[in-house]
């Protein structure tokens, strides 16, 4: 009898946290590093949480992999900053509410010295061929990251082929570069956000900014439920809502301004 009532007892409690598993309501998001390295990212979900009730969990990636995780379903939104890529991935049917969020620039650091002479010159691409005549030290992320295809870009833009001991790739993300880049006295193509929350880690400065070939645009975007009825999508939606409403964009806007005296990231439509 103690058995039979212990056993009933057990499976009361097992249906219970079951159910309640159930009511806590997770959303998976993939995203590119500079965001989630920033510090940007776990405030705005911190407050989205609260509201909503809802767990996000992260997977921080490059924009790449982000987009190859979506295709597979294995996330219900990205964020991503690859505007061709994220066409294309909507034009294929793996996602649908492709909204632009927020946006921040690329910038070209290296070591205060700058050996191939770049500050002050007019024109990304000419700083970029500045550093590839002198065999300046550059690296690259390497990692099919939104930041890494603008590199590619930019190189193939200036009509270069960046190969030789010269030029290395990491194969990490945006902070882990910097690190590396500093420690060999390097060039290295980041995002600003990035930059300035590890420029206390690292000894490299901004040479060369402020360039329309550097603008740096985010989008998030809804997987599909078509494609995967898995999908969060009553979640998703509430998320890009949050990012987009007047709280939203006020906490984007004020990022970064108390600790680095300048916003991180700027949101998209003011």
């Amino acid at each position: 009898m103690k058995k039979k009532i212990f056993l009933l007892g057990f499976i009361f409690i097992m249906v219970f946290t079951l159910g309640c598993k159930r009511k806590v309501s997770h959303l998976i998001l993939a995203t590119t590093t500079s965001v989630e390295n920033s510090g940007l990212l776990n405030t705005l979900i911190t407050s989205f949480e609260k509201e909503a009730k809802v767990k996000v969990d992260v997977i921080a990636c490059g924009t790449g992999k982000a987009i190859r995780l979506a295709e597979n379903g294995d996330c219900d939104l990205i964020l991503v900053h690859d505007p061709e890529a994220e066409k294309r991935f909507v034009r294929e049917g793996y996602g649908i509410d492709r909204r632009s969020i927020m946006y921040n620039d690329f910038v070209i650091v290296g070591p205060r010295d700058d050996p191939a002479k770049i500050k002050g010159i007019r024109g990304v691409i000419p700083a970029l061929s500045a550093i590839t005549h002198k065999k300046a030290s550059f690296i690259s992320r390497g990692d099919d990251s939104g930041t890494h295809k603008r590199e590619r870009m930019l190189w193939e833009r200036a009509g270069l082929i960046p190969e030789g001991e010269w030029y290395q790739e990491t194969g990490q993300g945006m902070g882990p570069t910097l690190i590396i880049a500093s420690q060999k006295r390097a060039y290295s193509l980041t995002d600003r956000a990035t930059y300035l929350s590890y420029k206390k880690k690292i000894t490299l400065d901004i040479l060369y900014e402020k360039d329309k070939l550097l603008y740096n645009p985010y989008s998030i975007i809804l997987v599909n439920p078509e494609r995967h009825a898995h999908i969060n999508y009553k979640r998703g939606i509430e998320f890009i809502d949050f990012l987009i409403s007047d709280k939203g964009k006020r906490i984007i806007r004020e990022f970064g301004k108390e600790k680095f005296g300048e916003p991180l990231f700027h949101p998209i439509g003011e």
